[in-house]
């Protein structure tokens, strides 16, 4: 699959922008705080419905702006399918080829994205809750029974964990109304536990192979499941319901104390081993960045596996964060694969020589100045008459203001300018 066009209305720094992508490798190109990962980050909300960066969808409305808008048309072997995600003050709506759809679980997966930023390195070194929230975002894409459980589950949990407050706080009484959602918990809970066992194991074999390529065959990468439920492995979603129901009896006294739910796959972890030793712990910054690079690229082959098709990978200005070897290794992987978005402020010789026929995005301001390697893209008469109208009313300003123009070189067209437009009133 790949994205073959976006359109903004009032995202982030960007009033109305509207561009078509290139389904190899698009690069976007500026210096910092231009709009490069505001860009980037339009192209996972749509795919994800959720931002990166922020858990407040009003912080991705542009300033002073009371709604906004991503849509774009992602061609899949099937077809193509317009996404479209509308923002307001009373929440956000979720429209697939026109039709709004009555969860977001059922938006999710239309366009499957991999996000590798620098932060991603705290997989390997952050906090457990990290590693838990990467496996649910991207073993949530490809699989729609694994999102819905999830959510139940958490549902399930948020009440759990209040009525545990109320019994501890004297507010309540009633356990067996506990121990009907210990039985609710543990029918969801035993469904993610299973599912993402298995997804952990796919996704190991494929980065032991890329760890291995990396490291030239001198360490190998395991990955260590770290379960609250104990000895969990070779039972049934049945097996499994059954045992956490047996341990929620077994914990309620610790519980009632605590006022929180203490086993279930909310308290899970993933470590990542090199030659048996935690990359956490013992491992190297080059070991940690070389795990978290070969986990990121596992997850292609792993969406490729379970949904037939290649999804999208964005690259948040990962480059200036990998040595030689490891740039070499991620651009070959990546190369006549995957529609990759790479953002940098420039690029490295190495990017120069490997990333053939990219096209180049040029960001400055929220303004977006499309080249292809090696030549310019022509204007359309609409677009040339944009930027002659824009030449226009700089030039009045500029005469209004006082401003002496003597001695200043005269702008020359751009390739390909979208100015933002005025609304319409």
């Amino acid at each position: 699959m790949y994205l073959k066009n976006i359109d903004l209305r009032h995202f982030r720094n960007y009033e109305k922008l509207t561009l078509a992508f290139s389904p190899r490798i698009n690069v976007l190109l500026g210096r910092n705080a231009q709009g490069k990962t505001n860009l980037l980050e339009a192209i996972y909300f749509l795919a994800m419905t959720k931002s990166h960066r922020t858990s407040n969808d009003h912080e991705l409305l542009q300033f002073k702006a009371h709604h906004g808008q991503v849509k774009g048309e992602v061609q899949r072997e099937q077809g193509p399918v317009k996404l479209q995600l509308d923002l307001s003050a009373q929440g956000k709506k979720a429209l697939i080829n026109h039709i709004e759809q009555a969860r977001l679980s059922q938006y999710v997966g239309q366009m499957n994205v991999i996000l590798f930023a620098p932060e991603d390195l705290d997989l390997v070194k952050g906090a457990p809750s990290v590693r838990r929230r990467f496996i649910d975002m991207e073993f949530g894409q490809i699989d729609p029974q694994y999102l819905y459980a999830l959510t139940k589950y958490h549902a399930v949990l948020k009440q759990r964990n209040q009525y545990l407050k109320l019994l501890a706080h004297k507010e309540a009484h009633d356990r067996l109304y506990l121990d009907v959602l210990s039985e609710q918990l543990a029918e969801w809970g035993s469904q993610v536990i299973v599912m993402r066992q298995r997804f952990i194991t796919e996704l190991e074999h494929y980065a032991q192979v890329v760890h291995e390529q990396i490291s030239q065959h001198n360490e190998k990468l395991t990955f260590d499941y770290k379960c609250s439920v104990k000895d969990f492995s070779d039972m049934s979603v049945t097996e499994l319901k059954e045992k956490m129901v047996a341990e929620y009896h077994d914990l309620q006294t610790n519980e009632l104390k605590r006022g929180v739910t203490l086993l279930g796959p909310h308290r899970d972890d993933l470590r990542f081993l090199v030659n048996g030793q935690s990359v956490h712990t013992y491992g190297s910054q080059g070991q940690q960045r070389t795990t978290a690079l070969a986990v990121k690229l596992a997850e292609i082959d792993v969406m490729k596996d379970q949904t037939g098709e290649y999804p999208l990978l964005l690259l948040d200005d990962v480059l200036s964060e990998l040595d030689g070897q490891r740039q070499t290794h991620l651009l070959k992987a990546i190369q006549d694969r995957v529609q990759t978005f790479l953002t940098t402020p420039d690029m490295s010789s190495i990017a120069k020589k490997l990333i053939k026929q990219p096209r180049v995005l040029r960001i400055e301001d929220g303004q977006v100045t499309v080249e292809e390697e090696g030549q310019k893209v022509e204007l359309t008469a609409a677009q040339q008459a944009r930027v002659a109208r824009k030449m226009q009313r700089d030039a009045e300003l500029n005469a209004f203001l006082g401003l002496d123009a003597q001695g200043k070189t005269q702008p020359t067209l751009p390739t390909q300018v979208f100015y933002p437009t005025k609304k319409k009133h």
